[in-house]
């Protein structure tokens, strides 16, 4: 099946769409991902200052 340079376009159009959509998503993917790292060393330090309290 061939598509008319219309179709093509129309496309390449979700296509960018979909890359714009994906990737802000991504952007916001990683600031979450960044902020739970943060809190599970948060919790870490905090287990560890504790275990070395009760040692």
């Amino acid at each position: 099946m061939e598509l008319t340079p219309e179709q093509l376009v129309a496309e390449f159009q979700d296509a960018v769409m979909e890359l714009y959509f994906a990737r802000k998503r991504m952007v916001a993917l990683e600031a979450e991902n960044a902020e739970l790292r943060a809190r599970l060393a948060s919790l870490e330090q905090k287990a560890v200052v504790e275990q070395e309290g009760n040692g």
